[in-house]
């Protein structure tokens, strides 16, 4: 398995050459910023690539945007990103191109050797592999995120048979009520859904939208 590795590090980009090539890979090249990355992922085409998540000059997220880039340039080239700590907005963008053959561990899990090499033959051979508080915190922001929480168990209903393309009407009979009370579910599910009377844009459309993407 043919590895390029990113770190800025030198101690932690070492200690990682020597323990994937001490469990039968190959490093093709080691780097310390996201532009080298970039490039080593061009020139090798990696069956996987190790990234940590910050690197210079701002030891923000340069790591991961070089990842993205590399992912854009080398469709589907699969990344495992290191990070310190879980940053779910990372995780997020990582996950954004739905390819696959990607992760997202927490450094600490790389002292587990075993486990570490087995999420990373995961993710070349085109698995997702997440940290279980990366999982943990990801349904967390979810939850928390969703705008359907504020919504009834019956407004959910109604929104469902909306997304089906039903009229007020057939919601009625579908649901064993008068169409007054659907027309005040379907207002309600615009007040909740923050979704105010615009000429441009179609409520229903945009509240079927939400309810897809709940």
């Amino acid at each position: 398995m043919r590895v390029v590795i990113a770190d800025d590090s030198v101690l932690l980009r070492e200690g990682l050459v020597r323990l994937v090539e001490e469990n039968g890979c190959t490093v093709v090249e080691a780097v310390g910023d996201g532009p080298s990355l970039v490039t080593a992922v061009e020139r090798h085409r990696p069956d996987v690539s190790i990234v940590d998540v910050r690197m210079p000059p701002t030891h923000t997220d340069e790591g991961l945007r070089a990842a993205v880039e590399a992912r854009t340039l080398v469709p589907g080239s699969p990344i495992l990103v290191l990070s310190q700590y879980v940053e779910v907005e990372y995780a997020d963008d990582l996950l954004a191109d739905r390819r696959g053959a990607v992760g997202y561990l927490l450094k600490d899990r790389v002292a587990e050797v075993a486990e570490f090499m087995t999420g990373l033959r995961q993710v070349a051979g085109g698995a997702t592999v997440l940290d279980p508080e990366v999982v943990a915190q990801l349904l967390v922001r979810r939850r928390r995120d969703d705008p359907l929480r504020a919504l009834t168990p019956r407004e959910r209903e109604v929104l469902g048979l909306m997304a089906e393309g039903r009229s007020n009407n057939a919601i009625a009979r579908k649901i064993v009520v008068t169409d007054g009370a659907v027309e005040k579910h379907v207002r309600n599910i615009f007040t909740k859904l923050n979704l105010h009377q615009d000429e441009e844009q179609h409520r229903r459309v945009l509240a079927v939208l939400a309810y897809l993407q709940g």
